[in-house]
């Protein structure tokens, strides 16, 4: 079998990656190497007979022409996305135009590779996407996010991908691609861009910087440790039924709160400051505009059709984030200097 993962140098496209090649699956990745991909991401199977790179914009349609063509995959992941929702708050048009227009793209240079292929009946078109889309939970732990909770999306990130969920959709009842399509809880690791909450922790609690929290830290996310997530992925493009949406959850709730407090004591206890506790270095923030309250995956549907459940506690899952990130500081050290890392962004000016 031949994947074509789209957004394969990003965060949890590069573990994919990794995860297929590991398991002697061919992949073709198609990645733009915009501001937050990383080729060192999938440097462990980057000499891999299995894998092949081919740089290239989602946005491009004679591009992914050329790419099917060429390497005629068997299935599709489409993972690329801008993902940052702070940043998609500033410049909400890189959004609605990778999002949107370039899933329109891999769309249609899908259904014409698949149609020209003679419809083959294995061949799976699996949109990966976000919780993000169903909006803002209550605070009640019974009520989390089904497969058939209407969408509610709150930021341009989140109706970016509302959109694109949608297009894959019609595109499976208009033309008849087969599709699968997953909807994700916030997924933390290894090669997590340092933009995001859990590396700006604990990269700014080394530097000895404020540790930022936005509001009073009440908001809630359920978290999903990345390796986790890719064994899914890869379950569903293999076993998920033609048409279906799969939730994939952590099963992980935390305050934001929680989760630095969380982060600060496994850093006391890796490597000790000379005085005090990384909690010391706590800073509340102004919120984010439209911060939703929580998110909450419930996981029924992969779980009793498929068999899937996570595997990694959040405390574990961030003891090992931890030690990845104090052994690799040769991978996140030139990052620190893109566009945008380390600042605010988001603050709706």
């Amino acid at each position: 079998m031949k994947i074509l993962v789209t957004g394969g140098a990003g965060f949890i496209g590069s573990a994919v990656v990794r995860l297929a090649v590991g398991r002697g699956i061919s992949v073709v990745n198609v990645d733009a190497l915009t501001y937050a991909a990383c080729l060192e991401n999938v440097a462990p199977v980057a000499k891999s007979p299995l894998y092949a790179f081919e740089q290239a914009d989602i946005r491009d349609r004679d591009a992914l022409d050329r790419i099917f063509a060429a390497h005629r995959p068997d299935r599709v992941m489409h993972l690329a996305a801008e993902s940052h929702v702070d940043r998609s708050i500033d410049g909400p048009g890189d959004f609605i135009a990778t999002n949107i227009t370039g899933t329109y793209n891999m769309l249609e240079a899908a259904r014409g590779y698949w149609q020209g292929q003679g419809r083959p009946g294995d061949f799976r078109f699996h949109h990966i996407s976000t919780d993000e889309v169903f909006g803002s939970l209550p605070g009640d732990p019974s009520v989390r996010f089904h497969e058939d909770t209407p969408y509610d999306p709150r930021s341009p990130y989140s109706a970016s991908k509302a959109a694109s969920d949608h297009l894959v959709r019609a595109w499976h009842e208009t033309y008849g691609l087969p599709v699968v399509l997953t909807n994700c809880s916030n997924n933390y690791g290894p090669y997590h861009f340092p933009e995001k909450l859990i590396p700006v922790i604990i990269l700014n609690a080394l530097a000895g910087k404020p540790l930022p929290i936005y509001g009073d830290g009440s908001n809630i996310r359920d978290w999903l440790f990345v390796e986790d997530h890719a064994e899914a992925l890869l379950l569903v493009l293999e076993k998920g039924a033609t048409g279906r949406s799969y939730n994939i959850g952590g099963e992980n709730e935390r305050s934001n709160l929680e989760l630095v407090r969380t982060l600060c004591a496994i850093l006391d206890e890796r490597r000790p400051k000379a005085e005090g506790s990384y909690g010391d270095q706590i800073t509340f923030v102004a919120d984010r505009p439209g911060h939703d309250a929580r998110y909450a995956i419930a996981p029924d549907r992969i779980r009793d059709e498929l068999g899937w459940r996570p595997s990694v506690t959040v405390e574990e899952g961030l003891a090992r984030t931890v030690d990845w990130y104090l052994a690799n500081e040769d991978w996140w050290r030139p990052l620190l200097a893109r566009r945008g890392v380390g600042e605010r962004l988001g603050v709706g000016a």
